[in-house]
């Protein structure tokens, strides 16, 4: 790796989930992607486990879970698949909300 290839790596302000890879996935892709309009949303795909992040600011909210999964769905279960997060993370009943207080 280069070296400003190394320094960008503690540039970067991507945040969002880290999870096992299993049937809540896709429903949190999509939901990822409806509930952060006009960002870009990337899924990196390692077979055991799916990182989903973007820049700055990632929410994923209960309503929009329960429509992608097609049923009732508390935000205490995403805990259960969440084996990492890149940033900060703020959880209430009704969403989850990944983020850095300062940019890089």
């Amino acid at each position: 790796m280069s070296t400003d290839k190394a320094a960008d790596g503690y540039r970067n302000n991507r945040v969002g989930p880290i999870l096992r890879a299993g049937p809540l996935t896709q429903g949190v892709i999509e939901a990822a992607e409806e509930d952060n309009p006009g960002k870009e949303i990337r899924v990196d795909d390692k077979i055991a486990y799916v990182r989903i992040d973007t820049d700055g600011e990632l929410i994923l909210r209960r309503e929009t879970l329960e429509r992608a999964l097609g049923r009732p769905f508390r935000m205490s279960e995403l805990e259960v698949s969440l084996g990492s997060f890149a940033g900060r993370i703020e959880t209430t009943d009704d969403y989850v909300r990944f983020y850095y207080e300062k940019t890089l």
